[in-house]
């Protein structure tokens, strides 16, 4: 069934669905070729017929914000965006409020389970190495929830190419060419790559803004994505070696980097829905064949009819 009429049989805003299947509370399949992805009636079932629905289920999908957070966890706001930008915690979501700030969204589940495991880490001094690392300026919120977007996508993918495409999905052009040389492979890449985020249409600074954060930042971060991608491309070649619905011919044409659009989208704590303008669209270059030969003049001279002549009256 479709996606909206799942979220009503389940009682969730689309929103509240789209964070479900993220985080893989609800299961997906593929749709019809060029279709959105539907929800398969069985697991509905499996779904409705737990002990703890539609409660527990809700529960698992609770996310908030960085100051309900830090009174889930009983400690300061301070403190919980140090531990946050430490990377003790990975954001889940993420929206951008109506003074154009951005705001990461963290599962409840995952902060009770932080705080069983490290009450340490909740009161007194921090370790030495993370103050360290926090003075040097560190910041894990952004790669931490690219991280974990490029493999819920990679779960999700059907193939080995889809999968590829995922673990590509945060990399710039430079890094992208560097890793992919062959042009047709990139074109592939290019026309499976999904979207991290899922948002309506926003202003051009904050279009800006989300562009910059679906890619990854930093040495480390970049290398660390392209070992990824390779080490599936590698699975990918031995599978199919020629991308599936690309001529060899296309090798020559190919190479033109694609564009961003916004499409899809991304659910804030109040279910509403922001844009995404990280899905790119691969150009498709005009071969010079098709280019018209012109006409020779003489024979547009030939078909050209004489003007009447009109003498003056007297």
């Amino acid at each position: 069934m479709a996606v909206s009429t799942a979220a009503k049989e389940l009682g969730l805003r689309l929103g509240e669905f789209e964070l479900a299947v993220q985080i893989e509370e609800v299961r997906t399949v593929p749709g019809p070729p060029g279709r959105p992805r539907r929800v398969p009636r069985e697991e509905l079932e499996r779904i409705k017929g737990a002990a703890d629905f539609p409660s527990g289920l809700r529960e698992r999908l609770r996310v908030m914000g960085a100051h309900e957070a830090s009174e889930l966890l009983d400690i300061s706001a301070s403190r919980f965006a140090r531990l946050a930008r430490a990377g003790c915690f990975r954001p889940v979501a993420l929206y951008v409020n109506r003074y154009r700030v951005l705001v990461w969204l963290y599962r409840a589940d995952e902060l009770r389970e932080f705080a069983e495991n490290n009450p340490s880490l909740l009161a007194g001094r921090l370790p030495a190495g993370m103050r360290a690392a926090l003075a040097a300026g560190t910041d894990h919120r952004a790669p931490g929830w690219r991280a974990r977007r490029v493999a819920q996508l990679s779960r999700q993918a059907e193939t080995a190419w889809e999968r590829a495409a995922a673990k590509s999905s945060v990399l710039g052009e430079e890094a992208l060419v560097e890793a992919v040389p062959d042009p047709r492979e990139r074109s592939e890449l290019a026309r499976l790559r999904p979207a991290l985020l899922k948002v309506r249409s926003e202003s051009v600074a904050t279009q800006a803004m989300l562009e910059k954060l679906c890619l990854a930042e930093g040495e480390s971060e970049v290398r660390w994505h392209r070992l990824m991608l390779e080490a599936e491309l590698e699975s990918a070649r031995a599978i199919a070696p020629s991308p599936a619905g690309i001529p060899a011919s296309h090798g020559a044409l190919a190479g033109v980097p694609g564009r961003a659009e916004p499409t899809a989208f991304l659910p804030g704590p109040s279910g509403d829905q922001r844009p995404d303008p990280v899905t790119p669209r691969p150009l498709t270059p005009t071969p010079e064949t098709s280019v018209p030969a012109p006409r020779k003049r003489w024979a547009l001279l030939r078909r050209r009819k004489p003007k009447p002549s009109v003498r003056p009256a007297h």
